[in-house]
């Protein structure tokens, strides 16, 4: 249900594989306001340690919402290149470092693979916002002649997939997906069939920022985000008290193989298998038809050769807005039954993340089942009767996690469901 940009190349050299073949991930990395680095951030995590403050980047006097979760202190000078930084915005150096991560955390030999047997796939769902805005007020201020070359590509929804394309020389099919929240987790959805379709390897995932003047008042232009000042009651999920989520910055890239291709190069570890995927549309507003969020859980899971029985945790996507909250709660009660499942949404530590939240939601999984705990919902406290969940609160939960469901939901209509499990299920 997302939309593929472009860079799409044929999978010349790949490695041969079926429809059925197990795909596996070897690497992951995690950047979010919680915590910088995939053992950073599941440590803060699991201990509840949040990454909400008030906004730095620019003055929200008067403005509706002033949290948010940022990353601070990022020092992009000393992670990448300097000839990158010109030509780079601040979510484009976040998914480079992301990546150059998760490759390291895969311990990945570049020559252990050819150049086109390896893809990329990401999600960005604001793309550079503060990079072209920069150029704008140039443009309006200065003159034509002061705006900068690469904001030809900056600004552009493809070009995180395209900066580490080139950087790591993976030239196989490549592509970049929006979905705005959902977007994330079509980017794993379809890293999931580069890899059934025969390309070796995908690095996958999403990152997205956008906290510059423009950026902020885009995100708060749609009355969802929360007015609460404090950063511990703000963004309540699935709470009788939420008044709408917080905005963050970051996300996650996953390393993506074949699982016949990583036992041939060595791979050091398995984290998991994308078992199972799949993307709804919601109907049109006053249809009368229900929203598609059920249907993608429930695709999903078949897509796994799963039942509902076998998920052991919900990753939920966690609006925390009351109608939304509602909404999703029927549907997983809907799949599961009431307090079928144990549900969780450890968002509400460092905010939606946009096309970031699906793929660390994924990531957060993935530790689930290699720790055997699911983290907390943090500071909900009064989840309503109504709702039948069985959501994880106050301390980490442990729990041995064989399966489990992540969800996400974007603006005007996005679902996505992807069903992750322990290696060899």
């Amino acid at each position: 249900m997302s939309t593929p940009a472009t860079l799409s190349t044929p999978a010349t050299g790949s490695a041969a594989t079926t429809a059925t073949a197990a795909t596996v991930v070897t690497g992951l990395a995690v950047l979010a306001p919680n915590g910088f680095g995939t053992e950073a951030f599941w440590a803060a995590t699991l201990a509840g340690r949040h990454g909400i403050g008030e906004l730095t980047r620019l003055d929200t006097t008067g403005l509706r919402t002033r949290l948010a979760g940022e990353i601070r202190d990022f020092d992009a000078t000393a992670l990448l290149p300097g000839r990158l930084l010109p030509q780079t915005d601040v979510s484009s150096r976040y998914a480079l470092v992301a990546a150059e991560q998760a490759l390291a955390d895969a311990e990945l030999d570049p020559d252990s693979l050819s150049d086109y047997a390896q893809g990329v796939c990401t999600s960005t769902a604001q793309g550079g916002f503060e990079f072209t805005h920069r150029e704008f007020r140039k443009l309006w201020k200065q003159g034509p002649e002061f705006v900068s070359v690469y904001e030809s590509f900056a600004w552009f929804y493809a070009v995180n997939t395209g900066q580490i394309s080139i950087r790591h020389k993976m030239r196989g099919p490549s592509a970049a997906l929006v979905g705005e929240q959902a977007g994330g987790l079509d980017a794993l959805g379809h890293a999931r069939r580069g890899i059934r379709q025969g390309t070796a390897l995908m690095l996958s995932g999403g990152v997205d920022s956008a906290f510059d003047p423009w950026g902020w008042a885009a995100q708060l232009s749609g009355g969802r985000t929360s007015p609460v000042s404090d950063p511990t009651r703000a963004f309540l999920p699935f709470d009788r008290d939420a008044s709408g989520h917080l905005p963050g910055e970051g996300g996650a890239m996953l390393v993506i193989e074949d699982a016949g291709s990583a036992a041939r190069r060595g791979a050091p570890r398995v984290l998991g298998e994308l078992a199972g995927y799949a993307a709804t549309f919601d109907p049109r507003p006053g249809s009368g038809r229900p929203p598609g969020l059920r249907r993608a859980a429930e695709l999903a899971i078949a897509d796994a050769g799963l039942l509902p029985s076998d998920i052991d945790v919900v990753f939920a996507d966690a609006a925390g807005s009351p109608a939304a909250d509602r909404a999703e709660a029927e549907a997983i009660t809907a799949v599961f039954g009431p307090h079928g499942v144990p549900v969780t949404a450890p968002k509400s530590l460092f905010g939606r993340l946009a096309a970031g939240g699906g793929p660390v939601d994924t990531a957060l999984a993935l530790l689930s089942i290699r720790d055997g705990v699911v983290p907390a919902t943090a500071h909900t406290t009064h989840v309503p009767q109504e709702y039948g969940l069985d959501l994880v609160r106050g301390e980490a939960r442990p729990l041995r996690v064989r399966a489990a469901l992540v969800l996400a939901r974007g603006h005007r209509g996005f679902n996505a469901a992807l069903v992750v499990t322990a290696p060899g299920r």
